[in-house]
């Protein structure tokens, strides 16, 4: 059974590779097109790279080996993200705002989800630089737009703010315990362990708390948040950030989750979320990571997203078929072998036949060169 793969990992056979190639393309385009510059970081890299700061909720997702060169502990990567923040933070060294991408596979020790696989195609943009509003706008509307040039509709757009319970936390006086807990019951909406979990919480921020899993819908979420959270600066300012993007971007699908804390350790500010017909969790995610380049010497705001490709490829419709023109063997005839370049120029797909092969069993070849007279012309194949 040498042929088998390990769960979770799977093989991108002809059809499914060239669709994940025509999405890497259009999407790289996409981003490219808005200044957003391709890097390609190493598969692997030192652990405490990948760990560093941001990076630490990856611990228990990285492989680990040593290097047989150093003797140090290696990782594979599980996420692009934080080689990106030490590309822009140690790298580049770029003073203003930088605009980055990238495309490349991840591997994780364990799915992230049932239905996902543990060596994603990661792709995604991050922005650094700039700590406005504006910056986060302009990476949900990049994500938008990348959905709309593969058609593949968003249902909605979830935003949150990691920064509402970091605050009522702080101004509760919880201990790092007491918010962990209080963080995953939020996560899972589980409203009687959160009124169990807050019993000892101090009004009004155990009112607040307890409100949060409520707080999810269309922008009129944001002013009933504002009518019944505790008016604290940190809560105003989150708010107030979540608007503009509402009023900023009115065609776009988003609405809000106030309890939804995704890589709280990760995040400080604007996260998101967006969701699509027949997958039961987030298409793509980001928000913002501002301080993931303090490890490498440069502490730098950030905003970014990413999306794993397969997956996506999976929701795509599969578009017509490009058929490809059979041609016989060329040998030595010199007219038909530049006819043949000739075609291939034009971005035409051209499959030789080798001496004896009677049939393609490779793309599918709707159309053939055949000889009239003395010119080669194409034939649609009949099926027969």
């Amino acid at each position: 059974m040498n042929w088998l793969l390990p769960e979770y990992l799977a093989d991108a056979l002809p059809a499914e590779a060239a669709r994940i190639e025509r999405l890497r393309r259009t999407v790289l385009d996409h981003f490219r097109s808005r200044g957003f510059e391709l890097v390609m970081p190493p598969m692997l890299e030192y652990l405490e790279s990948l760990l560093t700061g941001a990076g630490q909720d990856l611990k228990l997702r990285t492989f680990k080996l040593v290097d047989q060169l150093s003797g140090r502990t290696l990782g594979v990567r599980a996420d692009i993200t934080p080689q990106a923040a030490r590309i822009d933070a140690h790298l580049l060294n770029h003073q203003g705002v930088t605009r980055l991408c990238y495309c490349g596979s991840v591997l994780h020790t364990l799915p992230a989800t049932i239905s996902a696989g543990r060596e994603p195609l990661q792709i995604g943009a991050e922005l650094y630089g700039y700590a406005g509003i504006a910056a986060d706008l302009e990476v949900v509307r990049l994500m938008a737009g990348a959905f709309d040039k593969i058609s593949l509709p968003l249902n909605r757009i979830d935003l949150g703010h990691v920064g509402i319970f970091r605050a009522l936390a702080a101004a509760a006086g919880l201990p790092q315990e007491a918010e962990e807990n209080l963080l995953s019951l939020l996560q899972a909406k589980d409203a009687p362990g959160l009124a169990d979990a807050c019993a000892d919480v101090a009004s009004p921020y155990r009112e607040a708390l307890q409100r949060l899993p409520y707080l999810y819908g269309g922008v009129e979420v944001l002013d009933e948040a504002a009518r019944t959270l505790p008016d604290l600066p940190a809560i105003r300012a989150a708010l107030e950030s979540l608007r503009h993007i509402a009023a900023q971007a009115p065609t776009l699908p988003l609405s809000f989750d106030l309890s939804d804390l995704r890589s709280y350790h990760y995040h400080n500010g604007v996260i998101f979320a967006a969701y699509c017909s027949g997958y039961p969790t987030a298409i793509a995610s980001g928000g913002r990571y501002d301080e993931a380049g303090k490890a490498f010497g440069r502490a730098r705001p950030a905003t970014g997203f990413s999306m794993d490709l397969r997956e996506v490829a999976r929701l795509v419709p599969a578009g017509k078929n490009i058929g490809a023109i059979l041609a016989p063997h060329v040998g030595k005839d010199g007219r038909l072998a530049a006819h043949i370049a000739a075609l291939r120029d034009q971005g035409e797909i051209v499959v030789e036949l080798l001496p004896g092969e009677t049939a393609c069993e490779g793309p599918f070849c709707d159309r053939k060169l055949v000889l009239v007279g003395e010119h080669w012309i194409i034939e649609a194949i009949q099926e027969d």
